[in-house]
C-alpha cells in the first residue's frame, strides 16, 4: 500500500513515522531535496508543492504502480489544497478541492463564514494593483499616494485601529501585524502582499481576547477535537506566539462554545473528510475564529504537545481516515462534547455531531529568541536533564555564522523546548527553565547588534523590538554609576533599583529575571574585562544575557574600549 505525503521538513516527520507504523510504503515530495525528513520515508521526488499538475502525475505514476495509491497527506504545510486537488481527481478520501480552497485563502474564508453567520472580523481584501500606478504588471511599481488614502479611507469607514494585516495565503505568522496607526497602515501592506503567494493581503479588525488553537478530525458526519490549546501571543506588532499550553484550562461554558463555532465555521467550509485546524479567539462578542485550515497544525502540536498529552496518535489516525478506513482509535476514545453556540449563532443547527479526545496530561512548549546579530556558537548554561523535558528543538537555520533577528513571525524563532507533566504548573516551569538554559553567544561589535542595544526601529515599528525587562527612566538609569571590576561576578553589582519590586520579578522573553541574568552572565564570563556599569546594565535591560555577553566580548575585543 502507497501513500503520498507532500512536505519533508520537520513538521511532517510524524506523518511519515505514522504512515510506516500503519503498514503503508511512504512516498515523499518536496522542492527541497535537502529536507530534514527525507530519510525517514521510502522514496522521495522532488516537487515543487505548488504544482498541483506535476503531483497529480506522479500521484497517477503511484496508483498504477504495485500496491496502488491508498491516500494523499499532509500536515503543517500550506498545501491542502494539492492533496484535495489530488484526491479528487483520483477518487481518494480526502475535503474536496473547493472546500480546501475555502480553508486556504483567508479572504475566501472570510465570505463562508459571512454567508452562513459564522462569527469572524469584518475585512477587506487588497491588491498590489490596487497600491500601484497605471503599470500593474511592472515590476518596478510605486505606491500613489491617493491609491494609499483610497484603501484607507476605505478601510475605516468599516474597522477602526488597530487592524490586522496578512497575506491571504500563507502560515506562520509570515506577513502578519497589527496596525495602530495611518503611518503603520502602508508598510504593513506592502508586506503582506509580498509574503502572499497570489499578490493578495486581507486588512481586518483586530479581536482582543485570548486565542487557542484547536485541531479536529472529520468523520463521517462526526468532528473530533483532538488538541485544544491556549496561544500565548506577545511583542506587538506582530504577533509571536512564544508558546502554547495544552489543554487550555477554561471553563465548560467557554470551552464547549469555541468548539460549537469552530465546527460551525468547518461546515460553512465545506469540510467533510480530513484534519480541520482553527486558531480562535474568545472575545467580548463571544468566540470568532481567526482562521481555519484544512489541514492538521504546524508549531509541534498535533506532531508533538498533543500525542504527549494525550497518548492518541492524532496524526495515524488522520492518514487512515485518509486511506478510507475507520479511525479506530479515535472513536473508541472519544468523549460527546455538548453543541453550545453562542449568543451571535445561538440559531445554527449543529453541523456535526461533536466529541473531543481529552488529554491526560499537561504539555508545555515554550521558544526561545535571538537580538539581532550573528551566531558566534549556541550552548546550554547549564545541563539540563530534567526527564519532563521531552525535545529541545533548535531552528535548522539557526547555525554557526548565520543572522538571527528578534521574531517578526514564528518561523524566525530560534527553537523550542517541550515539557510534559501530570502536574501543570510543573510542566510550564519545566519547559521555561530549559528555555532559559539555552544560550547563543553573538559576534562581537557587530552593527546590528550596536544599532539594537541602541534603541534603533523602524518608523513603522513602534517599540519594537522590545526590552528584555522594558526601559529603565533616566533619572534611575543616572544612579548606575561605576564599574564592575575585571573578572568579578556581576551578581555582587546588582543596582539597587533592580532589587526593587518593580524590577525583581520581571522575566525578560526566555524567562530569566534580572538576578538570573546577572548568575547566568558569571558562569558564561566568570573571566571577563573590567565593564563599565551603566553600559552593562543598559545592555542587560535592552537584550538580557545575549546583549550582557556581548558588551563583555566587544570591551574584550576592542582592548578596553
Amino acid at each position: 500500500m502507497n501513500i503520498l505525503i507532500l512536505g519533508a521538513g520537520l513538521m511532517q516527520k510524524p506523518a511519515i513515522l505514522s504512515a510506516k507504523e500503519a503498514g503503508f510504503t511512504v512516498h515523499v515530495i518536496d522542492a527541497d531535496d535537502k529536507a530534514v525528513a527525507i530519510p525517514y520515508a521510502d522514496t522521495f521526488r522532488k516537487i515543487d508543492l505548488k504544482d498541483k499538475e506535476g503531483i497529480l502525475a506522479y500521484a497517477k505514476e503511484l496508483k498504477a504502480s504495485q500496491g496502488g495509491l491508498a491516500a494523499v497527506f499532509t500536515a503543517g504545510t500550506d498545501f491542502s489544497a494539492s492533496v484535495s486537488y489530488v484526491c479528487e481527481a483520483l477518487g481518494l478520501p480526502a475535503h474536496s478541492h473547493q472546500a480546501a480552497i475555502n480553508a486556504s485563502v483567508k479572504t475566501v474564508m472570510r465570505r463562508c463564514f459571512a454567508d452562513k453567520g459564522v462569527p469572524s472580523p469584518a475585512f477587506i481584501q487588497v491588491s498590489k494593483e490596487d497600491l500601484c500606478n497605471d503599470e500593474p504588471q511592472s515590476n518596478n511599481c510605486h505606491c500613489e499616494p491617493q491609491a494609499k488614502q483610497s484603501i484607507l479611507n476605505k478601510v475605516l469607514s468599516l474597522m477602526n485601529f488597530p487592524l490586522v494585516v496578512k497575506p491571504v495565503d500563507n502560515m506562520g505568522a509570515r506577513g502578519c501585524r497589527m496596525v495602530r496607526s495611518e503611518e503603520e497602515f502602508l508598510p504593513a501592506v506592502e508586506i503582506a502582499v509580498k509574503c502572499s503567494r497570489t499578490g493578495y493581503a486581507i486588512v481586518e479588525e483586530y479581536m482582543e481576547g485570548p486565542e487557542f488553537s484547536i485541531d479536529a478530525l472529520v468523520y463521517n458526519g462526526t468532528f473530533t477535537v483532538t488538541g485544544f490549546a491556549i496561544r500565548h501571543i506577545k511583542y506587538p506588532p506582530y504577533f509571536i506566539e512564544i508558546g502554547h499550553t495544552m489543554p487550555a484550562e477554561i471553563d465548560k461554558k467557554m470551552h464547549d462554545e469555541l468548539i460549537s463555532v469552530f465546527a460551525l465555521g468547518a461546515k460553512a467550509l465545506g469540510l467533510t473528510c480530513g484534519a480541520a485546524k482553527a486558531d480562535i479567539k474568545y472575545t467580548s462578542k463571544g468566540p470568532m475564529i481567526g482562521e481555519i485550515a484544512g489541514r492538521l497544525s504546524g508549531g509541534y502540536m498535533s506532531g508533538w504537545t498533543y500525542p504527549y498529552a494525550s497518548d492518541l496518535n492524532l496524526t495515524k489516525q488522520g492518514i487512515l481516515i485518509a486511506a478510507g478506513w475507520e479511525p479506530e482509535e479515535l472513536i473508541k476514545r472519544r468523549q460527546r462534547v455538548d453543541y453550545t453556540p453562542s449568543q451571535i449563532c445561538r440559531d445554527a443547527e449543529k453541523p456535526y455531531e461533536l466529541y473531543e479526545v481529552p488529554c491526560l496530561r499537561t504539555s508545555a512548549e515554550r521558544a526561545w529568541m535571538s537580538i539581532p546579530g550573528k551566531v558566534k556558537y549556541i550552548e546550554n548554561i547549564k545541563d539540563y536533564s530534567d526527564r519532563a523535558v521531552f525535545d529541545v528543538l533548535p531552528r535548522a537555520t539557526v547555525k554557526l555564522g548565520s543572522e538571527v533577528d528578534f521574531p517578526r513571525n514564528n518561523v524566525e524563532k530560534c527553537g523550542n523546548v517541550i515539557a510534559v507533566s501530570h502536574d501543570r504548573e510543573a510542566a510550564i516551569a519545566v519547559a521555561q527553565d530549559a528555555v532559559a538554559d539555552v544560550f547563543i553567544t553573538l559576534e562581537a561589535d557587530n552593527k546590528r547588534t550596536e544599532d539594537f542595544l541602541a534603541g534603533a526601529e523602524q518608523k513603522d515599528e513602534k517599540d519594537f523590538p522590545p526590552s528584555a525587562f522594558g526601559k529603565l527612566p533616566p533619572s534611575l538609569l543616572a544612579e548606575i554609576n561605576g564599574t564592575i571590576p575585571q573578572n568579578q561576578k556581576a551578581s555582587d553589582f546588582i543596582p539597587k533599583v533592580f532589587q526593587t519590586a518593580d524590577y525583581i520579578n520581571i522575566r525578560d522573553w526566555n524567562f530569566n529575571t534580572i538576578a538570573e541574568t546577572a548568575e547566568k552572565f558569571d558562569i558564561l564570563r566568570p573571566k571577563h574585562p573590567e565593564l563599565d556599569a551603566k553600559r552593562f546594565w543598559s545592555a542587560l535591560m535592552r537584550g538580557g544575557i545575549q546583549a550582557a555577553v556581548y558588551v563583555s566580548d566587544t570591551v574584550e575585543k576592542l582592548g578596553g574600549k
